[in-house]
């Protein structure tokens, strides 16, 4: 899959390597318009990371003309990740050949990170985590309508604090921060809520070829993928909501 854009690396996550940033084009104003946009995205993938700050500033350049009701889908970086995930150094070895040149894969995303006033602590993580369990928790928050704060309450225990996402009590704690009651977020968790429904759902956007992240559906169809400026991804928006009014 590859964005609608000029040619190049895109700014994104696949399971053998992360982009770098294309080159940015200016927004397109538009008056009224209402749409559903899916982010198909892994808790683990850097570039999700950052395009998530790019998507909320790209909706504010939109306008509050635009009514786009945004929901996270799943993507797993590494579907065959052991349940208890991988010490970090033996992953990236086992990825790229080396630790050293896993960090010097990071270095750009981290500067793109810092570009967006992000925390992107690449020496805090100590464990890759198989990520089903996270997406799990996300799917529940969207019973809840509160995806947004699970996906950024993970997004900064893993690229700020360095946490293990495959951690029950951790993901427990983070759907008691939105709201749920602790002994029912364990036992969803525990139990296979959402289990069925993430997998699905995974194999439908890999179905229509996606195969990086992140990546953004609206309504349905494909806009583009990376995490591209604000400014690209408003045009992109843009153009396919008139496109497809």
């Amino acid at each position: 899959m590859t964005a609608l854009l000029p040619d190049g690396d895109l700014p994104g996550c696949a399971a053998d390597r992360c982009g770098v940033e294309m080159v940015s084009s200016p927004a397109i104003p538009l008056r009224t318009a209402s749409a559903q946009l899916d982010v198909v995205s892994d808790v683990i993938c850097p570039w999700c990371y950052v395009g998530k700050q790019r998507l909320r500033r790209a909706l504010a350049l939109l306008g509050v003309e635009v009514d786009i009701t945004v929901r996270w889908r799943p993507f797993e970086l590494n579907p065959s990740m052991p349940a208890g995930g991988l010490e970090r150094d033996v992953y990236y070895e086992r990825k790229f050949g080396s630790e050293a040149q896993a960090r010097s894969r990071y270095a750009r995303v981290i500067e793109a990170a810092a570009s967006e006033g992000l925390t992107l602590s690449y020496d805090r993580i100590g464990r890759i985590p198989n990520t089903r369990l996270a997406h799990r928790l996300i799917w529940l928050a969207g019973t809840r309508d509160a995806q947004s704060a699970v996906v950024d309450a993970l997004f900064s225990a893993y690229f700020v604090e360095g946490l293990d996402l495959g951690d029950l009590g951790l993901l427990t704690d983070i759907a008691v921060s939105v709201g749920f009651a602790r002994e029912a977020a364990l036992a969803a968790l525990r139990g296979t809520a959402g289990a069925a429904e993430v997998a699905a759902d995974e194999a439908a956007t890999r179905a229509l070829g996606i195969d990086g992240v992140p990546a953004f559906l609206l309504n349905g169809r494909f806009v583009l993928s990376g995490a591209q400026s604000p400014e690209t991804i408003a045009l992109a928006l843009t153009a396919a909501l008139r496109r497809h009014a």
